[in-house]
């Protein structure tokens, strides 16, 4: 019987699996083969037979656009399965051949293999600076595309910032000498580019570069907010919301699914023993008549079914914080995938502000969060957080966990802080880290 059922199910299936996998190489030549004439098409359609130029005027911007994404999304195509095509032809041995030709598979001849490669070379080589070529392009206000070749006084400037850069460098001693000071020296570059006819333009141009990148990380800051949010409160109101409701409270009818956990269970016991208390209490406080044990025994039960019911809506919106969360950790993971230029102008802009910062606004930055998340107070804020989040999702506070946590994280955070101060901000900015130390003793 198991033999039979090898012969007609499995051995056919595992039969069919290795012959794909011997014809890996030739599949993956010949995808990465017909991605190559997809951008050869476009060249010839589009272009005149050249290559796909992003910075041509004959298309507007979002044509030009379109023409971009689809030319990277056919290279990323190439070079995958040139990849996967070396990794295949790699691993292929004299007895996989052998086996192809029991089975029937023949192989392409080499010179087809080599024409098929040589055109994928010709067509590939023209776009080996692409993403430098995309840095080099800026968008115009007709909505053209224009590049941006950097100006004799740009040039000097970037020569004049890495000359201040390379102060700040251990350098040898033969090295830190010379025949002229170097503030002589960036003195006369200081001058000839505040002399350059050509630097109101440039200024203008940096302007209105750091403009649009303000705007840019500032919107993108605020999709990063607005998103996850959106999508939690809407995907818990209108899918998540109504699905839990409906199976939570049949569930909560027989008193099964009325607590998520033991500590939900004993805070209601202990509002409804305040409650019982607080009843017995007034009534020997009364002057009339006092409330017979019927009465209160129907007042208790009123506050039961009142603590029953807010503890089971407490569950139930429990369950729809773990779903809507999440929804959220994915929208908000999306919208990072698919905003990689955004990503890039977003860390120009933060670099850009702290660079701008003083030293001393540097050094209180670093103390405030250093003493927020690693300082002596720390740990009451960690432990807040912590029992927040579970009270969030619904989870016993598992206060050995919490303690274990606040025992580890918090150092491991204050050690990569200490090797980012030791490693990149004493090179980049070392009177910052001096005025830090200073702050902190």
């Amino acid at each position: 019987m198991i033999i039979s059922i090898f012969r007609q199910k499995i051995y056919p299936f595992l039969v069919a699996s290795y012959r794909w996998y011997l014809r890996t190489s030739e599949r993956s030549l010949d995808e990465a083969y017909k991605a190559a004439l997809q951008i050869k098409a476009i060249e010839d359609k589009d272009f005149d037979g050249n290559k796909i130029d992003i910075t041509s005027n004959k298309y507007s911007r979002n044509v030009m656009d379109y023409f971009e994404s689809y030319l990277k999304k056919q290279l990323k195509i190439v070079r995958m399965r040139l990849t996967e095509f070396k990794a295949s032809r790699f691993f292929l041995s004299e007895s996989n051949q052998k086996a192809a030709n029991e089975f029937g598979i023949q192989f392409p001849q080499p010179s087809v293999i080599l024409q098929k490669l040589t055109f994928i070379d010709e067509i590939t080589a023209k776009y080996t600076n692409l993403d430098e070529l995309h840095s080099q392009v800026q968008i115009n206000k007709d909505n053209s595309l224009i590049r941006i070749q950097p100006s004799t006084n740009q040039l000097k400037q970037q020569n004049f910032l890495t000359q201040r850069l390379d102060n700040n460098i251990p350098q040898n001693k033969a090295n830190t000498t010379g025949v002229v000071p170097r503030s002589i020296l960036s003195t006369f570059t200081r001058l000839q580019v505040e002399l350059d006819p050509q630097a109101e333009q440039d200024v203008v141009k940096n302007f209105r570069n750091t403009q649009r990148r303000t705007i840019i990380s500032v919107k993108f800051l605020l999709l990063l907010i607005i998103v996850p949010i959106l999508t939690h409160q809407l995907s818990k109101a209108l899918v998540i919301g109504p699905i839990v409701d409906r199976t939570f409270h049949k569930e909560s009818a027989n008193e099964a699914g009325l607590f998520l956990n033991f500590e939900m269970e004993e805070e209601a016991l202990k509002e409804l023993e305040k409650f019982e208390e607080r009843i017995k209490f007034d009534n020997l406080l009364l002057n009339g008549e006092p409330l017979s044990l019927e009465q209160m025994e129907n007042q208790i039960k009123t506050k039961a079914n009142e603590i029953s019911e807010e503890f089971s809506n407490s569950s139930s919106n429990a369950l729809k914080n773990v779903f809507a969360d999440i929804l959220s950790v994915i929208a908000f993971s999306c919208l990072l995938l698919v905003s990689k230029k955004e990503i890039a102008e977003l860390k120009d802009f933060f670099d850009h502000i702290v660079y701008g910062l003083s030293d001393s606004a540097k050094a209180f930055i670093i103390i405030l969060f250093t003493d927020i998340f690693v300082g002596f107070h720390s740990p009451h804020g960690w432990e807040v957080i912590l029992e927040g989040i579970s009270r969030h999702w619904g989870l016993p506070a598992n206060h050995s966990f919490i303690f274990l946590f606040i025992a580890t994280f918090p150092v491991i955070l204050d050690t990569i802080f200490k090797y980012w101060i030791f490693r990149y901000l004493n090179r980049v900015s070392p009177s910052a880290v001096a005025t830090y130390h200073n702050m902190n003793e």
